[in-house]
């Protein structure tokens, strides 16, 4: 029987150790040891996306990954996107653009779609349907999503504009 192991990582900012059990996924230990429970188990076996991540700014089913691969990873979670009472522009539209219902595939959502608009920040809507295509959501549909994906991203690209037009 092996022991748990300690396992050091950067989670949404901050340095952290926590202890995971070798058969331990990353979901059940940000949601059952780290108290992150922002992150949803849908399927359990990585076709639906509500357990989405952001892992060393690749997008992962943390389902499938045991908690010991984090080791050393820097990893974000849907708690991690606000910055204290201001919510991230993905969260702020999804809400201005009525993108979410019962919330289970909310979260799985907004980390796939900030790990797009981390590496694209001008997608297509092909791109952003394509990029989404690992989540799936039984209650809106995908084209208020896509939308506030867009919409999301168009508010970023300002964003930046604003701060590079101040630090010049």
């Amino acid at each position: 029987m092996l022991g748990k192991v300690v396992v050091r990582a950067v989670l949404n900012g901050q340095e952290c150790e926590f202890l995971a059990d070798p058969r331990q996924t990353l979901l059940e230990v940000l949601r059952e040891e780290l108290h992150l429970t922002g992150t949803k188990e849908g399927c359990g076996n990585g076709n639906c996306g509500a357990c989405t991540v952001i892992v060393n700014g690749r997008p992962v089913n943390s389902c499938l990954m045991l908690a010991v691969q984090a080791q050393d990873a820097v990893i974000e979670t849907v708690e991690g996107l606000a910055r204290g009472s201001k919510l991230h522009p993905l969260q702020q539209v999804f809400l201005e653009e009525a993108a979410l219902q019962c919330g289970i595939c909310t979260p799985g959502f907004l980390m796939a779609a900030k790990a797009l608009l981390d590496v694209n920040p001008d997608p297509t809507e092909a791109e952003v349907r394509h990029y989404l295509a690992g989540n799936l959501c039984r209650c809106t549909g995908y084209d208020k999503i896509v939308r506030a994906v867009l919409k999301a991203a168009q508010v970023l690209r300002e964003e930046s504009e604003k701060a590079a037009e101040v630090s010049a």
